[in-house]
């Protein structure tokens, strides 16, 4: 505890929480309030976190929509609190990170995403082409506290540490001004819960070592690779019974399968079939990403085009970024065409009447018989979007000019820089 007070300690911890930003918890303060609320009463909060007194406040349940539907449930602690979990987790991870698996690649420090990808890509270029893919249930709402505390106390011995954990995951959750308390699952939305996940499921990961699979695990997004169906099957029952006796978790039955890897999605992407195994960006995202640009559209009514654009743009360098791993660019290329549509959608509307469409159709170089026949056509405008007069009018290059930057593009300037 007295590493997790040390000033250098809490000044790091100070930073992160603010350039995290966040949403206030239950008792209403802002980041912004942190640093005057501290410079008051930390010498306080210091001493009883060094007595072993400190006693955490209830988070907020705050819901958020999944990517499949459906809800996820976050706990929001306060801001003290995240503050003082962050302290706590840059002391800990050190402690545990070293012995975590070389297969777990969710929530460490020089490990991401796309490194588990490339070893799941791996794992199928070797022939392994099936994959066990696991689907825990409601992880976070299911972990069981004293699993869990067990598992902390193997290597950290400072009783008010693990007193505090305890106490943190056993914080009151506040729900329209009512607070229930908890007795299992740990509240997503705090600074420690991704190390404590770590924790509990790296007997998962020791596990799966022991057996000799070949798997890769980000969080509690788990994947195997073996080389036939029967043999997926066996590791998928033989699993779900270890983690039921050992771990008190439920393996979903209705997600989890085993099945070919381009059958299946993970971290977002699918993959190709043999014999060249790629990567590629899996269907669901691709309709995610489509549903998140048609409610950028419905905000930026009313918007000029190079507004629009400026507001695309970050959103469309932060999708190609993370989805630079695919190999194929033919994912780029259609959402291309389907965003300048999009584009050509919204000027089709903002003319509004026939004859403002046949006017402004004739000034961008269509003939007064082609501009007519567009603007009289009596279709919608999603139709009239796509129409070769729309794209005369407003070619791909009309769009560059605004700073419109195609994903190919970018996905291909990514390639060449990697």
């Amino acid at each position: 505890m007295e590493a997790v007070v040390e000033r250098e300690n809490m000044k790091m911890a100070y930073r992160r929480v603010v350039a995290n930003k966040g949403s206030s918890g239950v008792d209403g303060m802002r980041v912004e309030d942190l640093k005057s609320y501290l410079i008051a009463n930390w010498s306080r909060i210091r001493e009883e976190l060094l007595e072993g007194r400190y006693q955490p406040q209830s988070v907020l349940r705050v819901e958020i929509p999944k990517p499949n539907g459906g809800m996820r449930q976050l706990g929001i602690p306060t801001v003290l609190d995240r503050l003082i979990q962050q302290a706590m987790n840059q002391v800990l991870q050190p402690v545990f990170d070293p012995d975590f698996s070389e297969f777990s690649f969710g929530f460490r420090p020089g490990r991401n995403a796309h490194q588990a990808l490339l070893k799941a890509k791996s794992y199928v270029a070797s022939g392994r082409t099936y994959v066990v893919d696991m689907d825990i249930e409601k992880f976070f709402d299911r972990v069981n506290h004293d699993i869990l505390m067990s598992r902390v106390a193997r290597k950290v011995k400072d009783k008010r540490v693990l007193g505090l954990i305890r106490r943190y995951l056993r914080a009151g959750v506040m729900d329209d001004g009512v607070v229930s308390a908890r007795t299992e699952g740990t509240p997503q939305g705090g600074p420690l819960s991704p190390l404590l996940s770590n924790i509990l499921l790296d007997e998962l990961d020791k596990e799966l070592e022991r057996r000799g699979h070949s798997f890769c695990r980000y969080a509690d997004d788990c994947n195997v690779y073996v080389r036939t169906q029967r043999s997926g099957e066996r590791v998928l029952q033989s699993i779900t019974r270890f983690l039921d006796k050992r771990l008190r978790l439920k393996v979903n039955v209705s997600k989890s399968a085993v099945g070919r890897p381009w059958e299946r999605k993970f971290l977002g992407y699918s993959m190709t079939r043999q014999p060249i195994v790629g990567l590629t960006v899996a269907p669901d995202s691709i309709r995610r990403f489509r549903v998140r640009i048609r409610k950028l559209f419905r905000q930026g009514r009313g918007c000029s085009l190079m507004n629009l654009v400026k507001k695309l743009m970050p959103v469309l360098r932060g999708w190609v970024q993370y989805y630079r791993l695919a190999d194929t660019k033919t994912s780029f290329q259609k959402l291309d065409m389907w965003l300048r549509r999009r584009l050509r959608w919204v000027l089709w509307r903002q003319w509004k009447r026939p004859r403002t469409r046949v006017r402004n159709l004739i000034r961008l170089g269509l003939s007064a018989t082609d501009a007519r026949g567009a603007a009289y056509n009596g279709r919608g405008p999603w139709f009239c979007s796509k129409m070769w007069q729309m794209n005369v009018a407003y070619p791909n290059r009309f769009f560059s000019g605004f700073g419109l930057v195609a994903l190919h593009t970018q996905w291909q300037r990514l390639r060449n820089v990697s």
